[in-house]
């Protein structure tokens, strides 16, 4: 009993590390590149569900809420509902969210993922975490927010609460600032 109660302790320890911090990626444990605040957020290209190709450029003038994330990472299905939320309140103000999902078999799971957790802002896939080392990410959730002009504002890593009246007001000035 003694023995059982210590390793259940030990497991609810891990996660809660695990959710302050973010997840660990299986496949990389350190950055290979590193993005900077203030610095040009590199441009990519990823499909998204419909296999349509998606490039951060196509978002210039906007506000980006730029997640990486995986199906196996519970801070990362955390936040989603959060994320969900301030993008139905402000997508029509020009924010937009892309969530970069950084599994080899992300279809798969994506599409299982969404049945049961249904959201409505892109997701985009990076199989072959190209976009993932381009930006330096290895720790999930990870985010980036990139300015209408296209540069880095903020990096979080962890996840958080994006509904919170802070952050809606964040985003608010972001998206009042110049293109």
């Amino acid at each position: 009993m003694r023995k059982s109660l210590f390793k259940w302790f030990f497991y609810i320890l891990l996660a809660s590390i695990c959710c302050l911090s973010g997840c660990d990626s299986p496949s990389q444990m350190a950055p290979t590149a590193s993005v900077e605040l203030d610095a040009v957020a590199p441009d990519f290209t990823l499909s998204d569900l419909s296999g349509k190709a998606v490039s951060l450029s196509d978002y210039h003038g906007k506000v980006v809420l730029l997640n990486f994330w995986a199906t196996w990472c519970p801070p990362c299905k955390a936040e989603m509902p959060s994320m969900e939320s301030l993008y139905r309140q402000m997508k029509d103000d020009g924010l937009v969210i892309l969530a970069v999902n950084i599994e080899p078999n992300g279809p798969e799971t994506v599409t299982a993922f969404l049945k049961e957790n249904p959201h409505t802002f892109p997701i985009l896939y990076d199989d072959k975490a190209s976009v993932q080392k381009l930006y330096g990410v290895y720790k999930f959730p990870e985010t980036f927010v990139i300015r209408k002009d296209g540069t880095i504002d903020d990096r979080v890593i962890g996840a958080i609460d994006w509904a919170h009246p802070d952050a809606v007001e964040y985003f608010k000035m972001l998206l009042k600032g110049p293109a």
